[in-house]
């Protein structure tokens, strides 16, 4: 009646052994280390930057404890912070800017352990340090910003297939375009619609007039929104990575912001400088037939051209530039600081794209001695970097940017471009920054808690239930482990609210044992035999604690599918806890009991906060 089959017992052995093997490189501690990666996110590294990596240690004098090869990075142990710190810069000097180096925390477990999987789980923000942003992404400029491109794409391909029109604007997410007869607006639709098929068309006539106006579909609409929080995350990526943070949380929150974690990094300012600025390059025609002064004038009190806008350069002289825009960052591919060999003075070089290059090249050719306007827009703040005039044709998608005040305005302006344009502008609406040492005490104070909430639990269960006390708290000393175990296979993120949750998790856990504990002494007052009633208070109980179980799932699978943030790390640690719990309370709490008691023909007592005395004769 209460005795399991040998495979049962092997079962929960083989669980058990292999929850201590993934629990334990989390005692195993961390060791200071530096991570080089490629410049380039998904970049690999050289076999030859592993040998620089080393000579370039010894030659410093520094010692390392371990180094780990991979092709996407390396990492390198020390001892110290300090050896880290000297490390960092010994091997960055070395490798040049070719590759980014970070600081970062490694396990010490063994490589065995490593290479079965079997790794510690991540620390949030909360108990390692470091910075939190929320960023609210302004989808708008998105859709306004592809519409002007839409419109020069029309533009250029109504001009190409020769088609005849007379007026091309945009009113927000519409495109007005007015045509010189119906037969060039029947071939002008079959062009646009070659652009963009889902666009929606509406035919105006007017005395005269022939007006086409396409309107941008909400198919259209929402692709161009996902786009933009797409290639957004991608900068941020990028742009993390040229800032050298080892493990970053880079992902989207809703519809419209996105949550970026830097662990370790202390210097905000920094992080926010990069993150925050929209960094977009436009490249524009210069209006000089409107240069006058009069007409600037009327520019600068709100009345510029129409077609043009009015800007200003570094030293505050106005620019009309038209509002046609050329090119943007996004055919950028490379960009990187130089110093221009004539005149010794900070320039950004930058390499376009087949497309960019073809393009440029165009432009080049057909403005020969025009000028041309390199804006960068950040913060929605634009500025005329440069407005060089156009003295041939340019090939090879080769373009220097000059006008930069020294070489780290050079840098950080081909750091920005280098890493992507952003499709939509982005603000930082939230901002956390957690210490080091706060979070090493929220560790202490987290561990803390559940270990006194634990031994409660003990005494409680031990001094009430007696052995089947003792039963209960090893069920309750399984579950924790295979917790902390599935946790760690899954790689999660130990953060406050999860050690919350693991704590709340023991509590709940207990409570299976004692209706299983409860249910046992009801069947004996009922005058069952100590077997039967451990057979059936096992078999009553489980319909109440899957009722009870399952009513508490929902909710965490609810916190799951509509939290963030901390909510759905709570949320996941409470819900696998209630499984893990399930497993341990019914299965191995059961296979103890049945291994003390199954094999016993006569019992004459149960040791269950009672002595229940049974007559056997």
């Amino acid at each position: 009646m209460n005795q399991y089959a040998s495979w049962k017992y092997i079962l929960i052995l083989c669980s058990i052994v292999l929850s201590l093997i993934y629990v334990v490189p989390n005692f195993y501690g961390e060791s200071y280390a530096i991570q080089i990666m490629p410049i380039k996110s998904g970049g690999e590294i050289e076999t030859s930057a592993l040998e620089t990596v080393e000579s370039s240690l010894a030659n410093a004098n520094l010692i390392n404890t371990g180094l780990i090869y991979e092709p996407s990075n390396i990492k390198v142990k020390f001892n110290s912070a300090e050896e880290q710190l000297k490390a960092k810069s010994a091997v960055q000097d070395a490798l040049g800017q070719k590759y980014v180096v970070a600081l970062n925390l490694i396990s010490n477990s063994p490589t065995w352990l490593s290479n079965i999987g079997a790794l510690p789980m991540h620390l949030g923000l909360d108990l390692r340090g470091g910075v939190h942003f929320l960023m609210q992404v302004d989808l708008s400029k998105a859709l306004d910003k592809t519409t002007r491109g839409y419109l020069r794409d029309i533009r250029l391909s109504l001009r190409k297939d020769k088609v005849a029109y007379y007026d091309a604007q945009k009113n927000n997410d519409i495109i007005q375009i007015k045509f010189k007869s119906e037969n060039d607006l029947n071939k002008g639709k079959n062009i646009i619609r070659d652009i963009n098929p889902d666009f929606d068309f509406q035919e105006i006539y007017l005395d005269n007039e022939i007006i086409l106006k396409i309107i941008i579909s909400n198919k259209t609409k929402k692709a161009i929104t996902e786009f933009a929080i797409k290639q957004n995350l991608e900068t941020l990526n990028n742009r993390v990575n040229e800032l050298g943070v080892a493990e970053p949380v880079i992902q989207q929150q809703g519809l419209d912001r996105i949550v970026v974690q830097l662990p370790g990094v202390q210097d905000t300012a920094k992080a926010k400088e990069i993150l925050g600025r929209t960094a977009l390059l436009e490249m524009r025609m210069v209006d000089e037939e409107h240069s006058d002064t009069a007409t600037i004038e009327k520019a600068q009190n709100g009345a510029p051209p129409f077609g043009t806008e009015l800007f200003y350069d570094r030293f505050q002289n106005p620019i009309l530039v038209k509002k046609e825009v050329i090119l943007t960052g996004e055919r950028i591919t490379n960009a990187g600081p130089s110093v221009d060999s004539q005149t010794g003075q900070s320039i950004v070089s930058i390499t376009l794209d087949s497309a960019g290059a073809r393009i440029f090249k165009e432009v080049t050719r057909e403005n020969i001695g025009k000028k041309m306007a390199l804006l960068l827009i950040e913060k929605n703040i634009t500025e005329v970097i440069t407005a060089p005039v156009i003295k041939g044709e340019i090939g090879g998608g080769r373009v220097q940017i000059t006008g930069m005040r020294n070489a780290q305005e050079a840098t950080d302006i081909a750091l920005l471009l280098r890493s992507g344009s952003l499709a939509a502008p982005m603000e930082i609406i939230e901002e956390r920054t957690v210490g080091p040492s706060m979070g090493k005490e929220n560790i202490s104070k987290g561990v803390q808690s559940t270990i006194w909430g634990f031994i409660a639990i003990v005494i409680m269960m031990i001094i009430y239930y007696m052995l089947f006390g003792v039963i209960s708290v090893i069920g309750l000393s399984v579950n924790l482990l295979f917790l902390v175990a599935l946790l760690s296979v899954i790689q999660a993120t130990l953060t406050l609210p999860g050690l919350a949750a693991i704590a709340l998790t023991l509590g709940m856990a207990i409570d299976t044992n004692v209706l299983i504990n409860e249910r046992i002494r009801d069947e004996i007052r009922n005058g069952n035999t100590p077997q039967a009633s451990i057979h059936m208070g096992y078999e009553k109980a489980w319909g109440t604690i899957l009722d009870s179980n399952i009513t508490t799932m929902i909710a965490g699978l609810a916190l799951i599918i509509f939290g963030s943030g901390p909510i759905r790390g709570f949320a996941v640690v409470l819900v696998l806890g209630i499984l893990t719990s399930m497993y341990s309370a019914i299965f191995v709490s059961r296979g103890i009991v049945n291994y003390i008691y199954g094999n016993k023909r006569r019992i004459t007592k149960l040791s269950i906060g009672e002595i229940f005395k049974v007559d056997n004769n």
